[in-house]
């Protein structure tokens, strides 16, 4: 009997081979292999300092994505969506098809012309949560939680999420366990193996 439980418990005697090991699910982080030459990453992937952008190590491929920056000290910074064609050394971005960004200012920028602009009570200061969503068509910013009404779109391809700084601006990124949470319908991201 102890035999025929043993068995049912996959151990018997097949050194393991009936056990499958389960695959840790990567981090969504920084991408210190896609970053500007000048930038500092530090805190796991989720803090920004230096000069120039990195984009996030996953890209946006489900529906809808929501992602965080926290504002932790002030000078030239945005933030953002880009493709892997962006020049991450080009500072301030939005400059080129590559990247779609608000800027410290309140502005937002893609191809180098102002897609839109934040009320101008509303520009975020040290300390400020800068939320960010993006449906594939639009790009949408909300400050502390509270939707901005400043959309945004324009660029094509597959897109990450990109932040740049210069200036002693530093940021941290919050790619999971936001302080505010996500609108309705938007999560995390998700790499391509969890969506399915």
């Amino acid at each position: 009997m102890a035999a025929l439980i043993s068995c049912c418990f996959g151990c018997c005697g097949d050194n393991n081979r009936g056990h499958v090991t389960l695959k840790e699910m990567p981090t969504v982080q920084l991408d210190t292999h896609h970053m500007g030459t000048d930038v500092v990453i530090v805190k796991s992937g989720r803090r920004i300092c230096g000069t120039g952008g990195c984009i996030a190590n996953a890209p946006l491929h489900q529906n809808k994505s929501y992602f965080e920056f926290k504002i932790q000290s002030t000078g030239v910074w945005g933030v953002g969506v880009a493709t892997q064609k962006a020049n991450l050394n080009q500072i301030p971005m939005g400059r080129d098809p590559h990247s779609l960004v608000l800027r410290q200012d309140g502005t937002v920028y893609h191809n180098n012309e102002e897609k839109n602009r934040l009320p101008a009570n509303s520009l975020p200061q040290e300390g400020d949560i800068v939320g960010v969503t993006y449906d594939h068509v639009e790009l949408n910013l909300y400050l502390n939680g509270k939707n901005m009404n400043c959309p945004a779109s324009g660029i094509r391809g597959t897109v990450y999420p990109v932040v740049y700084v210069d200036d002693s601006a530093i940021l941290d990124c919050q790619f999971s366990d936001f302080y505010h949470s996500p609108p309705q319908g938007y999560q995390k991201i998700l790499f391509e193996q969890q969506i399915f």
